[in-house]
């Protein structure tokens, strides 16, 4: 078997009323859609991170260009030896959008391996688990939204069967933080774990004030709280509270998970496949996250992550996004998930990732 071709779609709309976290405000949702041809008709397909203008997807296209010289005539089973010559740090793949690019080529190799085998992608990391918690993330800034369509939100949450939730803070002052925060407690009841992501909105003063006065409401992980590459900081702060640490969904690569580990910034790692070089990187990264007896919970699609969480040993929750986060989230593929009344999510038995884009709403939604 021989690679052909590899051809890039990218797609964007309208989110619907537009969404706010802690320091960005989003308007706009999309996907960069990649699919990898053989000679034999197998095809696999993945995607890694969001078209955020019509000038990104331009790069998108000139990154296409560069390595589809290195993947045309390559047999795909050896994606050790193509994300190598994909990843030269001189040129590209140390960090930023072209390691994000090569993610999506990585996840489509993966994609179809699991297609030529009939095995589901989970199956051909080695298999751990056959269903996997999940959380499901929002709790965003709106406008018009206030306390009340917070608790709302969270209140159809658990109508969904979440056992575990996420919300944003760093959008508004500390004192309103708190106040979100602890309506969203009230709300879900002491049972629920809850979550909060800041999206490195703090210094670290800040993070470490917020912390202390958050530790009341049982916090189950201060996600990002200041900004990604201050690795100190994070040590810090994680010595300063009682709640767990979470970071690494803008990290990249073993080298960056290396550094952040030496610093012990955190007691959970939001390794995103889409982000650190795809689900080869992703594996190395979780073998030296299980090494130091730490944990990843991954940031970013659930379609991807709920196989790789449920391939490793160390793997905590998966993130679950819903049409709060994109009102189109639903539509983005054929294939449903929904979570059990444990609040899991079962792997799919389908071969590779086991999801089909759906092209009749996607083609709508075509960046020529």
């Amino acid at each position: 078997m021989k690679i052909t071709d590899i051809e890039l779609r990218v797609y964007r709309w309208e989110r619907g009323k537009p969404i706010r976290n802690g320091k960005h405000v989003y308007t706009d949702s999309g996907l960069s859609l990649l699919r990898i041809h053989t000679d034999d008709g197998v095809s696999g397909v993945g995607w890694a991170g969001k078209p955020a203008t019509s000038g990104m997807a331009k790069v998108a296209q000139g990154l296409l260009e560069h390595f589809k010289p290195l993947l045309i005539g390559e047999d795909p089973f050896n994606y050790r030896r193509i994300w190598d010559a994909l990843w030269e740090p001189k040129l590209v793949g140390r960090r930023g959008i072209t390691t994000r690019f090569i993610s999506g080529i990585d996840i489509a190799l993966w994609d179809l391996m699991g297609v030529a085998t009939g095995k589901p992608v989970h199956k051909l990391l080695g298999g751990f688990h056959d269903r996997v918690p999940a959380y499901i993330a929002g709790g965003y800034y709106q406008e018009g939204k206030g306390l009340s369509g917070l608790a709302a939100e969270m209140e159809e949450n658990l109508d969904l069967g979440a056992r575990a939730i996420k919300m944003k803070i760093g959008g508004a002052s500390i004192k309103e933080d708190l106040e979100r925060v602890r309506v969203v407690r009230g709300t879900i009841g002491e049972d629920v774990k809850l979550m909060v992501d800041a999206n490195c909105a703090y210094s670290l003063r800040e993070a470490i004030d917020i912390a202390r006065k958050m530790e009341a409401y049982d916090v189950f992980w201060f996600e990002e709280p200041v900004a990604p590459d201050d690795y100190r900081g994070h040590g810090i702060l994680a010595r300063s509270t009682s709640i767990p640490i979470a970071t690494g969904e803008n990290e990249y690569t073993r080298y960056g998970f290396r550094d952040l580990i030496a610093h012990d910034a955190a007691a959970i790692y939001n390794a995103d496949a889409q982000v650190l070089g795809g689900i080869t990187e992703f594996m190395n990264v979780a073998s030296l996250i299980a090494a130091h007896d730490l944990h990843i919970a991954p940031h970013g699609d659930q379609e991807i992550h709920l196989h790789l969480v449920g391939a490793i040993s160390n793997g905590l929750i998966v993130e679950f996004y819903r049409e709060t986060v994109d009102v189109n989230r639903g539509k983005i593929f054929e294939e449903k998930m929904t979570l059990d009344e444990d609040g899991y999510l079962t792997i799919p038995d389908r071969p590779g990732l086991g999801v089909t884009p759906n092209y009749d709403f996607l083609e709508r939604h075509r960046v020529s």
